[in-house]
């Protein structure tokens, strides 16, 4: 059996959903291909992990009619506090304090569960009738030809479309078999990730707690409870991970300290071994990667979502300028504007992820010394610290008009 579409999406995560979305919008027809059955992807109990939407994500959302349905689950992310110290001896004096009502534009973000995220974007495409989603299926290959590429799905059945595009991961098998190398490093660090409720209540502030293994990072979700980013050396983790509920939480307590009160888990606990991976071309003919199938940084940011949803953002508006020229939307030299908008940004971020990390997870006196004098520093500059606050909101560069919150 053949079915005809316009684009293909290997991948039916976050990015892959939402580029769904953003193409359909723009008068294309898509199908999806999920891997995992659409139940999977839908399960209403409270796992604990959330992700931190930067304003121009949460536009973007919005202009794709999703935030509605996801507005009364989000947290407004108000305050953003960086500090440097040790387990169990608390923060240096020297920190840096990112405040929202500096710049002009609200909060800078917001945090969302990861449950309510996927089913509002899944309940979206469902709802879409350009878009098919083809859950619990495969691609196992694909073929470019002159004027279109067909994948070739597990069942047996062939798609043919103008474009396939890639969102299915830092292992992309849609990247290995256009024989895309990826260039990067192993950390030799895994973020043990989980949910906390505390006594206390948060006020919107997140926290990011760099110690010599790795940074902590402390998100709010709505009520007294945060999502936690816990990076730790690959070894200890492991150690960590194999404690049961109360022993991970004396782990972790030396750490998170108790400013917000006694501590428990909620919800279930995961971890994630950390690298940098980058593909060494984001296109081909009739191809593109998109999120992390082109890119896995550290989350020590937390923008993987959002630099996937810029990606996402900018290809849908490439494809959407190409097609009103009446230009082959899978051609090359289309492909390659989306590249050239994303690389350099991407690149970018990779850089400064990286030398962070390298600067901060070590117990180095000097680099301690220098790097807490350079958090005071930058705090007690406003031009400087509310540029800070603008990139982590998201605000800066050549943004595509979805983050604006306005239509292709």
């Amino acid at each position: 059996m053949e079915q005809n579409t316009d684009i293909v999406i290997v991948g039916g995560g976050l990015n892959g959903a939402a580029l769904a979305l953003a193409l359909a919008q723009v008068g294309q027809n898509v199908t999806v291909v999920d891997s995992l059955p659409r139940d999977t992807r839908t399960a209403a109990d409270f796992d604990g992990r959330g992700y931190a939407l930067a304003l121009t994500s949460q536009r973007m959302l919005a202009a794709l009619g999703v935030w509605p349905a996801l507005k009364e689950h989000a947290q407004p992310i108000l305050d953003i506090k960086v500090s440097d110290g040790r387990a169990g001896e608390g923060a240096s004096p020297y920190f840096l304090h990112f405040d929202h009502t500096e710049i002009e534009e609200g909060p800078m973000g917001q945090m969302i569960e990861d449950r309510f995220l996927r089913r509002a974007l899944l309940d979206a495409i469902d709802a879409d009738a350009r878009i098919t989603h083809l859950a619990g299926e495969t691609v196992v290959d694909h073929s470019v030809g002159a004027g279109s590429v067909t994948a070739i799905l597990g069942s047996g059945q062939r798609i043919t479309a103008r474009l396939l595009v890639g969102c299915d991961g830092r292992r992309s098998a849609v990247a290995a078999r256009a024989g895309i190398r990826r260039t990067g490093r192993d950390y030799h660090q895994t973020s043990l990730v989980c949910a906390i409720e505390h006594e206390l209540p948060h006020n919107g502030v997140a926290h990011q707690f760099f110690m010599p293994s790795g940074p902590l990072a402390i998100l709010p979700l709505p009520g007294n409870f945060s999502s936690i980013v816990w990076t730790e050396t690959t070894e200890r983790a492991a150690a960590i991970n194999a404690l049961d509920d109360e022993g991970y939480l004396a782990a972790l307590r030396p750490a998170f300290g108790d400013f917000l009160g006694e501590i428990k888990l909620a919800g279930k606990r995961f971890s994630y071994p950390l690298g940098l991976t980058l593909a060494q071309r984001f296109v081909d003919p009739r191809l593109a990667l998109v999120g992390d199938a082109a890119h896995g940084l550290h989350p020590l940011a937390g923008q993987g979502l959002n630099l996937g949803l810029r990606d996402v953002a900018a290809l849908a508006e490439v494809v959407a300028h190409a097609a009103r020229r009446g230009e082959d939307i899978g051609a090359l030299d289309v492909l390659q504007r989306f590249q050239r908008w994303r690389r350099f940004d991407t690149a970018e971020l990779a850089v400064a992820t990286d030398t962070i990390n390298r600067l901060f997870s070590n117990d180095n006196p000097i680099l301690r010394g220098l790097r807490d004098l350079g958090l005071g520093a930058v705090n007690a500059l406003p031009s400087a610290r509310r540029g800070l606050i603008r990139q982590a909101a998201g605000l800066t560069g050549d943004l595509p008009r979805l983050l604006q919150g306005r239509q292709i």
